[in-house]
């Protein structure tokens, strides 16, 4: 599962608010974009890593989101032991779940807090929802995503990241949801891209399976 953790140490560990982040090419590509990047504290250092990688106990991560238009982020995760809870918006990683188009916000969101990795080893299930509109409150799966199969156990991949001697689970990372059939999943460097030819009428659900150990 993962927990939410807070860091009174050095400011070099707090969680930034949400900066501009400037107009890219890519960002105008597609109708509806999303972009997500799973980093982690390495050393009082925040480094983008390979979304199926393989996390070890107690590593604190956190996520990194931007679209190209305004809306509403909710997130939640199924922890290994089958327990759901609520990640984003909520009172320790921030209330405020509203984005902007071409900014890039942190999950949590709130300074001095972090996700936590425990719990049985196997993949935490984090549900990202994306609405045009704000909804009330969420629980759960939003209600008819798929659970992650159980006793899913991480498997590295010999092929990836080998010369780094990392571990990377290749079915690991982000995964379509419930509503989320039209959207295409692309990875470029350590980041996913979610894109739809179509604007979002209404909300869309897509899973980041984290593994670890």
């Amino acid at each position: 599962m993962i927990a939410q953790q807070c860091l009174r140490a050095a400011a070099a560990l707090a969680l930034a608010p949400a900066v501009a982040f400037p107009q890219s090419r890519t960002m105008n590509q597609g109708a509806y974009r999303m972009e997500i990047t799973l980093e982690r504290l390495e050393s009082s250092v925040w480094r983008a890593v390979d979304p199926g990688l393989v996390l070890e106990q107690g590593d604190r991560v956190r996520f990194r989101y931007r679209t190209n238009f305004d809306g509403y982020l909710y997130v939640t995760d199924r922890g290994t032991s089958g327990k759901y809870d609520v990640l984003f918006p909520n009172a320790e990683a921030g209330s405020d779940n509203h984005v902007t188009a071409s900014k890039e916000y942190q999950v949590p969101a709130n300074a001095g807090t972090v996700f936590r990795i425990g719990g049985p080893a196997g993949h935490d299930l984090v549900y990202f929802m994306a609405s045009p509109t704000k909804l009330g409150s969420v629980t759960g799966s939003f209600g008819g995503a798929p659970a992650p199969k159980s006793g899913l156990i991480p498997r590295c991949d010999d092929s990836i990241l080998r010369a780094r001697g990392d571990c990377v689970d290749s079915s690991a990372g982000a995964k379509p949801g419930e509503g989320a059939r039209d959207l295409v999943f692309i990875r470029e460097g350590e980041q996913t891209v979610i894109s739809s030819s179509t604007p979002l009428i209404g909300p869309v659900i897509y899973q980041f399976h984290l593994a670890h150990k």
